[in-house]
């Protein structure tokens, strides 16, 4: 069975201070194409179809064209999605039984109620069935009620939601997820766009994916494995960061063959409208350096030069159309960085996590119970959650 594995199309984000919905259309156009000559049996998406909680009326009526252009494609190729830690659930969940009998299949929630059950959509080849498992972002408190135990962590919610399936493993099965998998506590490769809860709380143990063929993930923005090579991240459709200007973006496409089988999975291209750039050097070699095909591109610069430029933003300007930030760094702004002491060991003791533990330990004469830490691991999630939408 072959299908392609996409997620995080953040739908309605802005790159810096642009608007991304002409570049968002052309790709997910792209896709289109690509699905009309491959022929896959199946589109997944997992998560975080929009940016934030509550879309404008354009990233609705972007994702819109895209879905109906892929139903349009005879013979019908069914798509599965999920929703992501950016999304509403209740949103994304909007008419999924409607859209169930196009083809479209939908889970905007996991379980929360002892009757419910991962949603499963089971899709047939010439090797028999492949039972596709549709779970969304979990968090501890969302499957709190299937369970008489406390349930502490991302890891365990995720772990006792699937084991709550009794997963056939004689069968082919594929999961859709949308967490931060690691791999025996190996970190994968991130990226600045993407959103971190403090002190890893929300790390899952790709462990768990286990009785899964295939685990298309999602979450990540980079392209890459976590453990062996069927658990993956396909990472997103186009740059939405300076740190990804190098990024090679893809579509990921699975080939499932017959049970015990390795996938077999191959990177289709995609072309952005226009590229992230990073350009570092003095501003008469960068200037020098710029071409017409530059002109359009997403350009971030940082200028070496010792003695400052005579007025650097016009002069860029006048060989770029898209600055997204010009920085300085010399001699000068270095000192005057170590100086403050504006370096990134203090950056990360002073994230919200660790410095309310040490002003909770300050205050108390003791470290916080296990019970406290998770509190506020939580209340920091929903603050971040809440400053997103």
């Amino acid at each position: 069975m072959k299908f392609f594995h996409l997620s995080d199309l953040h739908i309605g984000k802005q790159l810096h201070h642009y608007n991304m919905s002409e570049e968002q259309r052309h790709i997910l156009r792209q896709i289109v194409e690509q699905a009309k000559q491959e022929r896959p049996e199946a589109v997944l998406i997992a998560g975080d179809i929009y940016d934030v909680p509550v879309p404008s009326a354009e990233a609705v009526s972007i994702f819109d064209e895209f879905l109906s252009s892929l139903n349009d494609i005879v013979p019908r190729i069914p798509v599965l999605l999920i929703a992501g830690n950016h999304d509403s659930a209740k949103r994304i969940d909007f008419a999924s039984s409607i859209l169930a009998k196009h083809e479209v299949y939908i889970a905007g929630m996991p379980p929360v109620k002892p009757e419910e059950h991962i949603k499963k959509v089971t899709l047939s080849d010439a090797f028999g069935e492949v039972d596709f498992y549709l779970l969304p972002f979990v968090k501890p408190g969302y499957v709190r009620g299937l369970f008489e135990e406390e349930i502490k962590s991302y890891h365990m919610a995720v772990q006792k939601v699937l084991e709550r399936e009794a997963i056939d493993t004689s069968k082919r099965n594929v999961i859709l997820s949308h967490q931060f998998y690691t791999a025996s506590g190996a970190e994968p490769e991130t990226c600045d766009s993407e959103v971190r809860l403090a002190g890893g709380m929300e790390n899952v143990d790709a462990s768990v994916l286990e009785p899964f063929d295939y685990a298309a993930l999602g979450h990540l923005h980079k392209s890459q494995k976590t453990g062996r090579e069927s658990s993956r991240y396909c990472g997103t459709p186009l740059a939405y960061s300076v740190s990804e200007a190098e990024d090679e973006k893809s579509i990921t496409m699975v080939e499932l063959g017959e049970k015990g089988s390795q996938p077999r999975i191959t990177r289709l291209p995609l072309h952005p409208l226009r590229r992230v750039r990073k350009l570092t050097g003095e501003l008469k070699s960068i200037l020098s350096e710029a071409t017409e095909e530059m002109r359009q591109d997403f350009v971030s610069v940082t200028l070496t030069d010792e003695v400052e430029a005579y007025r650097p933003k016009e002069s860029l300007e006048a060989h770029f159309d898209y600055i997204l930030e010009i920085r300085i760094d010399n001699s000068r702004t270095r000192k005057l960085l170590e100086f403050s002491g504006n370096t990134p060991e203090t950056e990360r003791e002073l994230s919200p996590y660790a410095a309310f533990c040490a002003f909770f330990e300050d205050m108390n004469g003791r470290k916080m119970t296990e019970a406290e830490d998770m509190a506020l691991r939580e209340v920091i999630s929903e603050v971040s959650e809440v400053g997103r939408e």
